[in-house]
C-alpha cells in the first residue's frame, strides 16, 4: 500500500534533518583536529623524507622534549579521548563472531565475507566474488530501519539503542551501528584529509607534473619583457612607402637595440625584439618590396602597433600567475618556465600502500578449483595513481591476521587501502586487526550500493588513515570514489570537481533507502545506464565514463542525477592520470 504523499514528505524531511545533524556532529569531532596550511618546504633537502617505519610524525610540527599533549589528544591505544569524540577500540578480548540480525530482518542470504550478496546483487550476478568465502551477513535488512545513521562516534541521536562499547562488540546479539550517508561519509573523508596536510617541498619541473601548488606563481619579470614581433615580416617605422635597409633583419635572440629612423623598414622574424621607435610589423603576405627603387609598400592599411607584442601584455611583475591549490599540468609548466621558474613549491603525492587479502586469489591463469583471479590488485594502484597518488607495488596478505597487523603498524604511507575481509566472517580479519592495534573506527558501513561494508579507520599515535574496501570489485570501486577519492584529494590539497548533474537516458532502479551508483557512458545531452552493473562485475565499468549516484527509490527517465566523472574520462596521453 503506497504510503500518503503528507506523511512520506514528512518521513523524508525528518530524515534529510537527521542525516544533517550527524553529518555535523561528525564533521564537528574531525574539525577539533588542528588544522593549517601547507608546511613550508624544508630547505635543507631532507623535505618529504620518510620516517622509519612504524614511526610517525604530524607534517610541520615538531615535539618539544618533555612537552605532555594536549587535552583530547590520541597518544596512543586505550587513551582517554576528549568527551563527545570518537572512542578508540580497546584491544580485542577476541575475534568477534558472526552478529546475528537485528530482529525483523530477513534471513541473510548467500554472502561472500565482503557484503551481502542478497543485498548489493542483482538476479544476474552470481559470479564469484574477490575474496569471497561463505559467511554470514553481517548487515541487518535496510527496508527495516530506512534512517540513515550518522558515522562511528558523531554522537547520539534518536535511536534508543545504545551503542556498542568501543565501537563494536564482540557478542553475537551485538547491535550493528547503522550505515552513514554517502553525502556525509564523503565529505567527514575529504575533511579528515585536509585536517593533516603534507609539508610542501620544492620540486623541478621536471618533476612537478601533477602535483599541487602550495606557493602561488607570480609573475618575476613582465611577459614578454620586451617589444617583439608577433609575426614575420617586416619592422617599419612612421607613415609608407619606406626605404629597405640592408642586412639580414632582426632575428630573435639576436635583436638590435638601435632605433629605427622612421620612413624605414626592416626584415623581422617572428619573437625577434623590436626596435626603438618601430611604428608596426607588417606581414610578408602584406607587403610589395620594390627591390629596384628599394622601397617597401603595403598592400593593406597599416595600424599603429600591428602584429606587435608589446611588453607586459600577458602580466606585469609581481602579478598572480597561479593560486595555491592549482594542479600542475603541462601548460602550468610552460607559464612557469616563462615567468622564470626553475622549481614550483608543491605538495607531495599522498603515499598509498594496498594491501590485498584472500587465500583464494590468483594471480595468474585461468579461475580454478575455487579459486578466482585478483582483480582488484592491477586495477587499484594506476586508479590511484590517476587521483596524484604515488602508490607503491600491492602486496598480498592473504587471510592471515598475522600479516595484515604486521603491514599495518609497519606502513610509512599516508593512506593504506584494504581490500576485501570488511565483513564478520570467519576470516574476515579488518575489524579485529583494528581492534586489537587500537584504531580508530570512523566509518563503519555507508548506505550506499554496491558498496555499503566499507570502512574507515585512523590508526593509533597520529598513524596513516586506512579505508577498507569490500572485496567484489564493482562494491571496491564504490567504496574508492565515496571514501578514498575525497580522502586522498584532502591530502593533497586538491581541489574537487565541479558538481553536475545529467539526465539519466532511462529509467534506472534503486534502493529503498540507499543510494545506488550506477556505470553510465554520456549520450549527447544525457548519460545512459549501463548493464553489468552488480557488486562483482566490471563490465560495466569498464566501458563507463562516469558513475550516476541514484537516490534511493531510483529514478523515472529524463530525471536529472549527480555524475562523478572517471578519472580517466578527460585524460590525455602525456598523464599519469587526469590533472584537470
Amino acid at each position: 500500500m503506497t504510503p500518503h504523499r503528507g506523511d512520506a514528505r514528512a518521513a523524508e524531511e525528518e530524515r534529510a534533518a537527521e542525516e544533517e545533524r550527524a553529518v555535523e556532529q561528525a564533521l564537528a569531532l574531525v574539525a577539533r583536529r588542528p588544522q593549517a596550511p601547507y608546511p613550508p618546504p624544508d630547505r635543507s633537502g631532507e623535505a618529504g623524507k620518510r620516517t622509519e617505519p612504524g614511526t610517525r610524525t604530524e607534517p610541520g610540527v615538531h615535539p618539544e622534549p618533555g612537552r605532555h599533549p594536549e587535552p583530547g589528544t590520541r597518544t596512543g591505544p586505550g587513551t582517554h579521548t576528549e568527551p563527545g569524540a570518537p572512542t578508540s577500540w580497546a584491544p580485542a578480548q577476541g575475534d568477534p563472531g558472526p552478529e546475528a540480525p537485528e530482529p525483523g530482518c530477513r534471513p541473510p542470504g548467500p554472502v561472500s565475507r565482503n557484503g551481502s550478496a542478497s543485498a548489493d546483487a542483482g538476479p544476474a550476478d552470481t559470479a564469484p566474488v574477490h575474496g569471497a568465502g561463505p559467511t554470514h551477513d553481517p548487515t541487518h535488512d535496510p527496508t527495516h530501519d530506512p534512517t540513515p545513521a550518522p558515522v562511528h562516534g558523531a554522537g547520539p541521536t534518536h535511536d534508543p539503542t545504545p551503542a556498542p562499547v568501543h565501537g563494536r562488540s564482540a557478542s553475537p546479539q551485538a547491535h550493528r551501528p547503522r550505515a552513514a550517508a554517502w553525502d556525509g561519509a564523503r565529505a567527514l573523508a575529504e575533511r579528515l584529509g585536509r585536517t593533516a596536510p603534507l609539508a610542501a617541498h620544492r620540486l623541478p619541473l621536471d618533476r612537478a607534473l601533477g602535483h599541487v601548488l602550495a606557493e602561488a606563481v607570480v609573475a618575476l619579470t613582465d611577459l614578454p619583457s620586451f617589444d617583439t614581433s608577433a609575426m614575420d615580416g617586416w619592422v617599419v617605422a612612421g607613415p609608407g612607402p619606406w626605404t629597405v635597409r640592408e642586412g639580414e633583419g632582426l632575428l630573435a635572440g639576436r635583436g638590435s637595440s638601435e632605433p629605427l629612423p622612421d620612413g624605414h623598414a626592416l626584415r623581422i622574424a617572428t619573437g625577434a625584439r623590436l626596435p626603438a621607435d618601430a611604428t608596426a610589423v607588417i606581414r610578408s603576405e602584406h607587403a610589395h618590396c620594390d627591390e629596384a627603387k628599394g622601397l617597401l609598400h603595403a598592400t593593406r592599411d597599416v595600424v599603429p602597433g600591428q602584429d606587435i607584442r608589446p611588453r607586459g601584455q600577458e602580466c606585469r611583475s609581481g602579478d598572480e600567475l597561479l593560486p595555491v591549490g592549482t594542479v600542475v599540468t603541462p601548460p602550468v609548466l610552460g607559464l612557469a618556465a616563462a615567468a622564470g621558474y626553475d622549481a614550483l613549491v608543491a605538495v607531495p603525492r599522498p603515499r598509498v600502500d594496498v594491501f590485498v587479502l584472500g587465500d583464494e586469489l590468483l594471480t595468474a591463469g585461468l579461475p580454478r578449483e575455487g579459486l578466482i583471479r585478483d582483480a582488484l590488485g592491477p586495477m587499484l594502484a594506476p586508479w590511484l595513481r590517476s587521483l596524484g597518488a604515488e602508490v607503491a607495488e600491492p602486496r598480498r596478505l592473504g587471510d592471515d591476521a598475522d600479516a595484515l597487523r604486521e603491514a599495518l603498524v609497519t606502513s610509512d604511507a599516508d593512506l593504506i587501502l584494504t581490500t576485501g575481509g570488511t565483513a564478520a566472517g570467519p576470516v574476515d580479519h579488518v575489524h579485529p586487526v583494528l581492534a586489537r592495534i587500537g584504531a580508530e573506527l570512523l566509518i563503519d558501513g555507508v548506505a550506499v550500493r554496491p558498496g555499503h561494508p566499507m570502512l574507515l579507520a585512523q590508526l593509533p599515535d597520529g598513524g596513516p588513515c586506512l579505508v577498507g574496501l569490500p572485496g567484489n570489485p564493482l562494491a571496491a570501486v564504490s567504496g574508492l570514489l565515496t571514501l578514498a577519492e575525497p580522502l586522498l584529494r584532502g591530502i593533497a590539497g586538491r581541489p574537487a570537481q565541479d558538481r553536475y548533474r545529467a539526465p539519466v537516458h532511462e529509467e534506472v532502479h534503486a534502493h529503498p533507502h540507499d543510494t545506488r551508483l550506477i556505470p553510465v557512458v554520456h549520450r549527447d545531452d544525457s548519460v545512459v545506464p549501463l548493464h553489468y552493473n552488480g557488486p562483482a562485475m566490471l563490465r560495466g565499468i569498464a566501458a563507463a565514463d562516469g558513475l550516476a549516484v541514484v537516490p534511493p527509490g531510483g529514478v523515472r527517465s529524463g530525471t536529472e542525477v549527480e555524475i562523478l566523472d572517471l578519472p580517466w574520462a578527460s585524460a590525455s596521453p602525456w598523464t599519469e592520470g587526469c590533472f584537470t
